[in-house]
């Protein structure tokens, strides 16, 4: 079955214009082009578009869906069955906060007791699960089950106070980081002071902290996509500076 563009926005519930976009930004394009100059949709399309918006329910942006749907080695069953994993871990996640509003509706009217811990709990599994769908093959295989499953415990059992600690930290090396990356000296007062940062953060997860470990992590963030991503933000450039601050800041060799 073919569909104009405004039978296929009325039948997706998006807008003729989000549809102009996506063929004007090449992640989906028409079937073909009628006599009259309409754009018109076939079922590869349809399956194309569907597969879009759950990348989009997803939270993942336009840029990253066009590189995976353009992808020669794109398999659309296979993104069907991870879409539908990651949607049941969402599930999940919102059934954890959905019982965590009820009991705070129940402490607010006095029907229960609840711990400062309980109120924020739903909130560090969410964290810990992102972690493990993004790292945790990596991290498990560096360092070891016991060790990843001390460090969630670690998390699941910070107070309030620890948490919003541990938040501000990562965000005090980030801009530490920022403000190190313009001296161009990983050996630097401000370079040592965002490899300090780091440690600190690091110990709020961490059971025990060794030097070697953490200038194995440093390493990491060079060499995983991922990560170097992450630190990337900041700066280009910055997570191999952070690896060479760290480096130095633990007396590992360069």
């Amino acid at each position: 079955m073919e569909y104009t563009i405004q039978k296929l926005a009325s039948l997706a519930g998006i807008s003729t214009r989000t549809l102009r976009y996506y063929d004007e930004i090449g992640i989906l394009k028409p079937g073909r082009i009628s006599s009259s100059g309409y754009r018109i949709y076939g079922q590869n399309e349809v399956n194309l578009l569907q597969q879009i918006m759950f990348y989009r329910e997803l939270g993942v942006n336009l840029e990253q869906i066009k590189e995976i749907v353009t992808n020669p080695n794109f398999d659309p069953t296979l993104a069907l069955k991870e879409h539908r994993e990651r949607l049941l871990a969402k599930r999940q996640q919102i059934d954890v906060l959905l019982e965590n509003v009820d009991k705070t509706i129940a402490n607010t009217e006095r029907r229960i007791d609840m711990t400062d811990q309980e109120k924020f709990t739903g909130f560090k599994k969410q964290l810990i699960k992102e972690n493990e769908q993004k790292y945790g093959k990596e991290i498990r295989e560096k360092y070891g089950d016991d060790t990843v499953d001390a460090s969630n415990a670690k998390l699941m059992n910070m107070s309030k106070e620890d948490y919003k600690a541990v938040t501000a930290l990562s965000e005090q090396v980030n801009e530490t980081l920022a403000e190190a990356l313009q001296t161009g000296d990983p050996a630097g007062s401000l370079a040592q002071k965002a490899a300090d940062l780091h440690k600190q953060w690091l110990c709020y997860y961490w059971t025990e902290y060794s030097k070697e470990a953490h200038a194995g992590l440093a390493q990491m963030y060079v060499d995983d996509a991922r990560f170097k991503a992450y630190y990337d933000k900041v700066q280009p450039g910055a997570a191999e500076f952070l690896r060479d601050a760290i480096h130095i800041y633990t007396g590992s060799k360069l």
